[in-house]
C-alpha cells in the first residue's frame, strides 16, 4: 500500500539525514526572496478533514489557470518588471479575484502592490525587525493565530471588547505595531499556509476568524486606535486581497447589529458571504467549522494550550499551529531548497538582456561563453587550414610529377 504524501516526505527526509547528515536540507533565511513562493502540503491532525487525494488540491480550475497565464503575460509585457522572482498563479489570481478578472485594474492594483513592497522595505522588516514588546501587546491587544478549522485552514482570533487602547500605546507605536503586522502576514502567506497546507494534504491559502466584539464600545475608536486600524485595512485590502475565507463576529450585542446594518451596504458582495455576525449562541456556529481541540476554552471549545484563568493569555500567545512542527518545518525546507533551484535555473534561462547586462556575473560568463565559442570556431578553421594545406601539398606534389613526365617525354629520342 501506498504511504500518504507526508509519510513519503518524512521518510525522505529522515533517510537524508540518517545517510549524509553532512548534507541536511540548508536552512533558509528569513525574508528570503528564493523562498516566498513555496505552496506546499502533511498529515491529518485531530481536527481536520482527511482530504481524499494524497497529491495537492489547487482550489482553481483550467479556466483560472488560463485567466493568470493571460494575466502574467499582461502584466509582465514590459520588461522593466521582469526583476527578480515572479510572482506565483494563486497571488496573481488574488488580484484578478479582487477586480473580479479585470485585468487593466487588477495590472494597476499589482503594479501598487510592488511599488509599496519596496517603498515599505518588506523584505527588510521581515529580515530585520525585532518586535519586542510582542507578549506586552499581545496583553493589551489580545490576538493571535490558534490551530486550524475542520478543513485545515488557519483560525484568527481578535477579542477587540478587551483592547486597552491606552496601554497599547503606552507598549508600541502605531508604526511598530504596523510593520509587525506586515511581518505577520507575510509569516502568514510563506510559512502558515505552506505548512497548513502540507498538514492538510490540501492548498490552503485562506484563514477563518472570529472577531470577538463583546463590550465593544466607544473607547476602542479613540483617534490613534482609528488611525492605527485604519492603515491595517488599507494593507490588508489592497496588499493582501482574498485572503479571507469566513469571518464570525461573535457576541455581537444590539448596538453593533445596528452598526453593522449600516455600514454592511459598503461592503462587496463577494466579501459579505464570507461574515456572520453572531449573537452569544454562536457556539453551534463554529462548531461547524472548527473542532473543539482547536476552539480555546473561552470560546467554548476544550484547549486551553496547558493553561486557563481569566486572562487566557497562552492560547493567544502559543501560535499553535501545523506551521510549529518540527517535521513539517523540515519538509517545507527540503520543497524550498528545491523550487529555489529550479527558480534560480529558470531565471538564467529567462532573465532580460538588460538585466543580465547589468550583472557582473552573468556578463562575465556571457563572455566566457563568448571566448569558449570563438576558440572552437578556430579550431574548425584550423583543422580547415590543415585540410587545405594538404590538398595543397598534394597539388603540388602532383605537378612536380606531371613536370617529370613531361622532361622525361621531350629527352626521349
Amino acid at each position: 500500500m501506498n504511504k500518504p504524501k507526508l509519510a513519503r516526505d518524512i521518510l525522505i527526509i529522515r533517510s537524508r539525514k540518517t545517510s549524509n547528515p553532512k548534507k541536511a536540507p540548508q536552512e533558509e533565511a528569513n525574508g528570503s526572496p528564493k523562498h516566498r513562493k513555496v505552496r506546499l502540503s502533511l498529515c491529518c491532525k485531530k481536527g481536520m478533514r482527511k482530504s481524499g487525494s494524497r497529491e495537492t488540491v489547487v482550489q482553481h480550475g483550467p479556466e483560472d489557470k488560463e485567466k493568470v497565464d493571460s494575466f502574467r503575460k499582461f502584466v509582465f509585457c514590459d520588461n522593466s518588471l521582469m526583476v527578480g522572482k515572479e510572482p506565483g498563479d494563486h497571488t496573481l489570481l488574488r488580484f484578478l479575484r479582487m477586480r473580479n478578472y479585470d485585468m487593466v485594474k487588477a495590472k494597476e492594483m499589482f503594479l501598487n502592490y510592488l511599488h509599496w513592497w519596496d517603498e515599505f522595505g518588506v523584505d527588510e522588516v521581515c529580515k530585520d525587525f525585532k518586535f519586542d514588546e510582542y507578549k506586552e501587546v499581545k496583553r493589551y491587544y489580545p490576538h493571535g493565530f490558534h490551530g486550524v478549522d475542520k478543513y485545515g485552514r488557519p483560525i484568527y482570533i481578535e477579542r477587540i471588547g478587551m483592547v486597552d487602547i491606552h496601554q497599547l500605546f503606552q507598549a508600541t507605536t502605531i508604526d511598530r505595531f504596523v510593520k509587525y503586522h506586515v511581518s505577520e502576514q507575510e509569516k502568514t502567506l510563506n510559512l502558515r499556509y505552506p505548512a497548513c497546507s502540507l498538514a492538510a494534504n490540501k492548498f490552503i491559502a485562506s484563514t477563518t476568524s472570529i472577531l470577538d466584539v463583546k463590550d465593544v464600545g466607544m473607547s476602542h475608536f479613540s483617534k490613534q486606535a482609528k488611525e492605527m486600524f485604519k492603515k491595517i485595512q488599507k494593507i490588508d485590502s489592497s496588499y493582501y486581497p482574498e485572503t479571507l475565507h469566513r469571518l464570525f463576529i461573535i457576541n455581537a450585542g444590539p448596538g453593533f447589529k445596528l452598526l453593522w446594518a449600516a455600514i454592511k451596504r459598503f461592503i462587496e458582495n463577494r466579501t459579505l458571504v464570507k461574515i456572520k455576525v453572531l449573537g452569544k449562541d454562536y457556539l453551534s456556529d463554529l462548531l461547524e467549522d472548527i473542532d473543539p481541540s482547536n476552539l480555546p476554552k473561552f470560546f467554548g471549545g476544550n484547549c486551553t494550550c496547558g493553561g486557563g484563568g481569566c486572562y487566557d493569555d497562552l492560547c493567544l500567545l502559543s501560535d499553535k499551529g501545523p506551521w510549529n512542527d518540527p517535521e513539517i518545518i523540515d519538509a517545507l525546507k527540503v520543497k524550498a531548497a528545491e523550487a529555489a533551484e529550479m527558480a534560480e535555473s529558470k531565471d538564467v534561462m529567462t532573465m532580460p538582456v538588460q538585466t543580465q547586462a547589468t550583472d557582473p556575473l552573468l556578463v562575465l560568463n556571457k563572455i566566457d561563453a563568448l571566448i569558449n565559442d570563438a576558440n572552437a570556431k578556430m579550431q574548425t578553421m584550423e583543422a580547415a587550414l590543415q585540410d587545405a594545406k594538404l590538398v595543397l601539398h598534394g597539388l603540388v606534389q602532383h605537378v612536380d610529377d606531371l613536370k617529370k613526365m613531361v622532361l622525361v617525354t621531350n629527352i626521349t629520342p
